[in-house]
């Protein structure tokens, strides 16, 4: 198993400060992380490592984290590693605009997981109207913030031109942005929302999942990985799927927390209070707050309606064959 110790909110593994790996003989895989590794958001992966779920499935997996979803789909793209996790409308985007041959091969999240922090002193966000003629903090031009900043304004019938967009960092410190009246807010993660909250009481939090349905977080492989990577990909999956049903299934989340410090260390999971408050959500945001329906599973009718919502606010193009984007059968069987 993987040794890590931190400083601060870094997080240091053994082989090296840019990547995690699980220990152990077996097959050896990569996966592409967008996000940083510092980040509850990624605990499906991590406690696949830190709790020996990849490993009991024979696999042995570098979680390599890369800039941002673009520089992900690309390196996926260009068979550097087989799998990696991006947003629904950044997959359907890349499928429906530019043809690109990738596929879903298992649904993570049922519900956004981003957030919009603000200043409840400076310009409250509490309805898609407060966004008109401001300036948004987004990560990325282009990626799902950006898009999902337009679609929250397109689904109440809002010109998403009306506000504007500036790349900052995605860290507790972009706050003081906010502060000094520069942008309105910007968009985090689930657990940063909650360390901003934490910290500072004019910190306020817009949930963009309360008027947008197709931010999911799914996993994505290649349509050629897929067949000459499909037992690496299978093992991959059943780790996943194992390390979220030991997290349903761990009601206090006692045992995970403990079994992620066994490993990593960084201030949102540092924090037992932020931690589970952030691990309860994301729970929530895997299930659909439904723990009888089947963990990963891509619903059809879901998926395809997502892609009806982004060709509705013109985000992609129409006229794609959304139900073809998706395969279930690299998931384990339950």
């Amino acid at each position: 198993m993987l040794t890590a110790a931190a400083a601060g909110s870094s997080l240091l593994a053994g082989c090296g400060s840019d990547a995690a790996t699980t220990g152990g003989g077996g097959k050896k895989t990569t996966f592409l992380s967008y996000l940083p590794l510092e980040t509850l958001s990624l605990t499906p992966e991590l406690l696949a490592v830190s709790g020996g779920h990849f490993a009991k499935h024979g696999l042995e997996v570098t979680l390599q984290p890369v800039k941002g979803s673009p520089q992900a789909m690309q390196t996926l793209l260009a068979g550097t590693a087989p799998i990696t996790r991006l947003g629904q409308i950044d997959v359907m985007s890349a499928i429906a605009d530019t043809g690109q041959p990738m596929v879903n091969i298992g649904t993570l999240t049922r519900a956004s997981t981003l957030r919009f922090v603000y200043s409840k002193k400076k310009h409250p966000l509490e309805k898609p109207e407060d966004f008109v003629g401001q300036t948004m903090g987004v990560p990325s031009e282009g990626g799902t913030s950006d898009k999902v900043v337009s679609l929250v304004l397109a689904g109440a019938g809002l010109d998403p031109e009306k506000t504007k967009r500036q790349v900052v960092g995605l860290t507790p410190g972009t706050f003081n942005l906010v502060e000094q009246g520069r942008i309105v807010g910007y968009v985090v993660s689930l657990d940063t929302a909650n360390i901003l909250a934490a910290q500072n009481p004019d910190v306020g939090v817009f949930e963009p999942g309360e008027y947008v349905t197709c931010d999911s977080q799914v996993y994505v492989t290649t349509k050629d990985a897929a067949k000459k990577d499909a037992e690496i990909l299978r093992a991959f999956m059943a780790g996943i799927h194992d390390a979220l049903a030991a997290i349903v299934a761990d009601d206090s989340l006692d045992e995970t927390v403990k079994q992620l410090r066994g490993t990593y260390s960084f201030s949102t999971l540092d924090d037992d209070k932020i931690a589970k408050a952030s691990l309860t959500m994301l729970r929530n945001a895997w299930t659909g707050k439904d723990p009888s329906k089947p963990l990963l599973v891509t619903d059809e009718t879901v998926w395809t309606s997502g892609y009806k919502e982004l060709t509705d606010a013109g985000v992609v193009k129409s006229g794609g064959a959304a139900a073809t984007w998706f395969d279930n059968s690299l998931l384990p069987k339950t």
